[in-house]
């Protein structure tokens, strides 16, 4: 005759508290998310910005130097 096994313990489950998200929590962390976007997209463009305005003063003073430069070779 088989010999009846004791059930196996259940494994303990954790005593975490869960974070739960009302309608208004949810829009709030929507509209944060969303600020965050936009404010960090800012940043950005106007870093580009930044950087194509910086390029063409620079190509504009090598076009002003290489024109002055020429002019005095001439002369």
């Amino acid at each position: 005759m088989p010999v009846a096994q004791a059930p196996a313990p259940l494994a303990a489950v954790p005593n975490r508290p869960t974070v739960q998200l009302t309608p208004g929590s949810a829009l709030a962390l929507a509209a944060g998310g969303g600020a965050v976007v936009l404010v960090v997209g800012a940043v950005l463009v106007s870093l580009l910005l930044a950087v194509a305005i910086t390029g063409m003063s620079v190509a504009v003073c090598a076009v002003v130097l290489r024109s002055i430069l020429n002019q005095e070779r001439k002369h």
